[in-house]
């Protein structure tokens, strides 16, 4: 089985938890005819008021202007985004791999659509998500026979 493995700047924004602030964000990016692969949205954990929003890619100079105008910024976290086909216990040979490793994973975001597997993934370092890349490509490889 083939995946594959992008390190990716994920754009992040802290928001008050309120209806439409997630369609608030995203509208003056869809005026620079942004095709997003990741859009994340949630609430922290505890409390009602504050959520964050995640996007990816944020690139060229229209889109980055408008990523900045709505309080987005790049986050600092090591990122990788995971794709391929998917496959009974894709998401298990990753997560094992990794964590036989002894890497710790920040956050991860998986979905299977169709029959593409879909992963982001967070790090705690930059060294963390070059090993982790290595890992799942070693974890996912096609073997011949």
């Amino acid at each position: 089985m083939s995946v594959k493995i992008k390190h990716i700047t994920l754009w992040r924004t802290e928001v008050e938890n309120k209806p439409g602030i997630l369609a608030r964000t995203l509208e003056p990016l869809v005026a620079t005819h942004v095709d997003l692969a990741v859009v994340m949205g949630y609430r922290y954990a505890g409390t009602n008021e504050k959520a964050a929003i995640e996007l990816y890619p944020v690139t060229g100079k229209k889109t980055v202007a408008a990523a900045k105008g709505v309080g987005l910024a790049a986050s600092a976290t090591p990122t990788l985004l995971v794709t391929g086909d998917n496959k009974p216990g894709l998401g298990h040979m990753i997560a094992k791999a990794i964590g036989n490793a002894g890497v710790n994973v920040g956050f991860l975001v998986a979905q299977v659509v169709g029959r593409r597997y879909s992963a982001v993934i967070g790090f705690d370092s930059e060294a963390d998500a070059k090993t982790a890349g290595a890992l799942i490509k070693r974890a996912t490889a096609t073997k011949k026979r």
